[in-house]
């Protein structure tokens, strides 16, 4: 071990010395300026012109230093984080399912992804952002930049392609919301319609009015990352999609909500803390700003905000929950983290660590509360996705308005701003998405046959097993 030190130490430096010796001081760096040549020098005539310059090279892109490519970095990181997320909705909506759906949920997921970015690339960018495009002036509720490609060059914080990716994965996110709950009987090609929906024009015209300087923001509505531009845009059209379809066959008997339990709670849990990890991606990362002490300070606040409210949501949903069922449900417990974390999303940065337990805490009890009005209802949403995301994300955007914060304090905003942006964006979802699932339905591309569904979605629309091995057990 210790020869085999030394020899690589021998050969490093053998290797330097043989690098000293072909350097010449005429082969430096082209980061460093030659020195000009002296005047008196005796190599050449005293009477000979100095020869003309060469041709400057184009002018290389400014650099914009360390500040620049520390935020760069970060935001990239912090996309990456969202992506991420992508897994970890396939985990929780494949595991409180049936196995029989698995590769549908899986597929969906999948799907959501690579749809939403193409049609974010091609029509969403250009809508949520018209301002990237050139558009001057647009108008505060619809406005459109143009089709296709990455654009901007205003010399701000960040590289457009990033800016882009960033956003781009936020869109994709609010698509996958729908997955889960209508999870086990609708049809590959609804669905893709939605998503393409969605991704293309629903999410980023709402996002337009906060994000992209339209109406909504100009009245002062505060969401910091998307409690409802995001979440609740996802959850009303769960909530839509789930009315529209019915409930699975046999969910609901005689007036009486009959449980349908997941395949594989391990694999949901394992999906909520693959999330809880994106998130910090999601909220932190929404600061779009790192390199100063203030700007890395505030980030940091975000990041503790974010995981104090997961963890009182799902303390709070398991407790409560253990008070009415006389047992602590895990799934409750699991969702109570995802309201926490959907809740504390609007305002990470205004809340105190006090009052993001206090946001967290009152999650875990709409979730809970959530589950037990849709059974009453009987409307079927296997995953609680409406619960999580539309509830909480309704709450988070509320609590700006009702909690003491700065942007209550300086009139930045009120509670009435808060309710008016929070029903225009979710009621847009709603209104939009449910139009939308019913014209499907009635063209006979919605929801899959009894047969197909009590079969599963894996056979029916997708000819194979999550499983196979034991699809064959069972079949011998």
């Amino acid at each position: 071990m210790l020869c085999t030190v030394v020899s690589r130490r021998l050969w490093r430096l053998l290797a330097f010395f043989v690098a000293l010796s072909m350097w010449s001081p005429g082969q430096g760096s082209a980061t460093f300026a030659q020195e000009p040549a002296d005047a008196t020098s005796t190599d050449a005539p005293a009477d000979t012109a100095p020869e003309d310059p060469a041709p400057a090279e184009e002018e290389a892109t400014e650099d914009r230093g360390v500040g620049y490519a520390l935020d760069n970095f970060f935001l990239f990181i912090a996309a990456v984080m969202v992506f991420f997320m992508q897994a970890g909705f396939a985990m929780v909506e494949a595991g409180f399912n049936a196995q029989k759906n698995a590769v549908n949920i899986l597929f969906k997921n999948a799907m959501d992804i690579c749809v939403g970015i193409l049609l974010f690339f091609f029509v969403g960018y250009g809508l949520m952002y018209p301002k990237v495009y050139g558009v001057a002036d647009p108008n505060p509720y619809f406005s459109f930049g143009g089709f296709g490609g990455i654009t901007g060059t205003d010399g701000g914080d960040f590289s457009p392609e990033v800016a882009w990716m960033f956003q781009a994965v936020f869109a994709a996110t609010a698509a996958t919301i729908v997955s889960g709950a209508v999870a086990g009987r609708m049809k590959v090609a609804g669905y893709l319609i939605y998503s393409a929906v969605l991704t293309a024009f629903i999410y980023p015209v709402s996002g337009f009015w906060k994000w992209g300087e339209g109406w909504l923001s100009d009245m002062g509505f505060q969401d910091f990352a998307g409690s409802a531009v995001v979440h609740g845009v996802g959850g009303f059209a769960a909530l839509a999609g789930a009315i529209v379809l019915g409930p699975r066959i046999g969910r609901f008997a005689n007036g009486k909500s009959v449980p349908m339990p997941g395949h594989s709670l391990p694999i949901a849990a394992l999906g909520v803390f693959i999330l809880w990890f994106g998130w910090y991606g999601f909220n932190p990362g929404s600061a779009l700003g790192f390199q100063s002490t203030d700007a890395i300070e505030a980030t940091m606040h975000c990041a503790v905000t974010t995981t104090l409210a997961a963890a009182a949501g799902g303390l709070v949903a398991t407790l409560v929950s253990w008070g009415l069922f006389s047992k602590p449900d895990l799934s409750m417990g699991l969702n109570g983290i995802l309201g926490g974390l959907v809740g504390i999303t609007a305002c990470c940065d205004c809340m105190s660590n006090l009052q993001a337990i206090i946001v967290g805490a009152v999650a875990g009890v709409l979730i809970v509360a959530g589950v037990l009005l849709l059974d009453k209802l009987q409307i079927d949403d296997p995953v609680g996705a409406f619960p999580v995301h539309g509830l909480c994300g309704i709450w988070g955007c509320m609590a700006i308005g009702i909690l003491p914060n700065g942007y209550l304090a300086d009139g930045t905003t009120s509670f009435m701003t808060q309710l008016i942006g929070t029903a225009a964006i979710c009621g847009w979802s709603f209104a939009t998405m449910f139009a939308l699932f019913f014209v499907m339905k009635v063209a006979g591309v919605l929801r899959v046959s009894p047969e197909e569904e009590q079969t599963g979605l894996d056979i029916s629309e997708h000819g194979m097993h999550a499983y196979p091995a034991e699809a064959l057990t069972k079949a011998g």
